[in-house]
This record gives structure tokens, sequence and C-alpha cells, in this order.
């Protein structure tokens, strides 16, 4: 028998997981609606510059104690914030004394996307477009930023993170 606590913590497991799978239906479906308007690279161009904007918004609170020479500090607080205790983006981490490095294993973006049968193509402009938060994210804080979001050969897993001390 799973006692209350159990049972509340599994349910908005699921509810938070339905919710990312939500944000990447809305992402799919304002990339079409938006390339029959004004074309697939500008509708590109535009959810990236939206979804950057948002994440330097979520960096000047969640980063505003830090500067352009504390990466590892950086990604550990991005870890220690990673939705569900880690569970929904999974990762391998790499750490070092001036960089941080995540290979994310998981995405439920990634994952509704592929469930939606998005075709490769589609998928890897998708995971471009959803690749922008995080450059909004971390680029705010003044580190050296990488970013390898997926493309058909990549493998199962998503992205490839890497973040620098700038002065590194």
């Amino acid at each position: 028998m799973t006692d209350p606590e159990t049972a509340r913590a599994e349910k908005l497991s699921r509810e938070l997981d339905s919710a990312f799978r939500n944000r990447a239906d809305l992402y799919r479906l304002f990339l079409d609606e938006l390339t029959a308007e004004l074309g697939a690279e500008q509708a590109e161009a535009v959810m990236i510059r939206t979804i950057e904007k948002r994440g330097r918004e979520v960096a000047a609170a969640a980063f505003a104690s830090f500067g352009p020479n504390d990466a590892p500090a950086i990604g550990e607080a991005f870890l220690a914030v990673s939705p569900d205790g880690g569970r929904m983006y999974p990762t391998h981490v790499e750490r070092g004394p001036d960089r941080i490095a995540f290979k994310v294993k998981r995405c439920p973006l990634k994952d509704a996307w592929v469930e939606a049968g998005v075709g490769e193509e589609k998928l890897a402009t998708l995971c471009r477009i959803a690749g922008a938060f995080d450059r909004g994210l971390f680029e705010a804080t003044g580190v050296r930023f990488d970013n390898v979001t997926w493309t058909p050969g990549h493998g199962s897993g998503c992205c490839h993170i890497a973040l620098t001390n700038r002065d590194a």
C-alpha cells in the first residue's frame, strides 16, 4: 500500500511531465502556424528570439548573484533546481575547476515531439528552438556557453551543454 505522501509525489511528478509535454506541443503548434504565416526561416528566428529572451528573464532572477567566472557554481545551481529532482532531465555531468558540462539523456520536450510523429528535420529544428532558452539563460551570466542540440545521428539523448569560466 502506498502512503498518501508518496502517492501525491507520484501524481505531481506525472502532472509536471504532462505540463512539459504541453509546452512541447505548444512549441510544435506555434512553429507550424508561424511557418505558414512567415516561412520556415522567419518562424524559427521569431521563436528563438522569444524563447532566448525568456531564458534571460529567468537568469536575471535565478543567477543574479553569479558572475562570468562562476561556471561550475552556475551549473551546480542549475542542477539543483532540475525538475522532479533531476528525473525529468537526467544528465551525465562532467566537472572541472573552471567548467561544467551536461549531456542530457532524456528530454520530455523531445519525447513529446517524437510521440507526435515529428520527422527528424522538424525534430532538429524544435530542439534548436528549445535550446534557445538555455542560451539565453546561461549567456546572460557572462560565462562561455556551448550547446549542441539533437540532430539526426546524434543518438538517443538530447542536448550537450558546456559552461566555462569567461577567463579560463
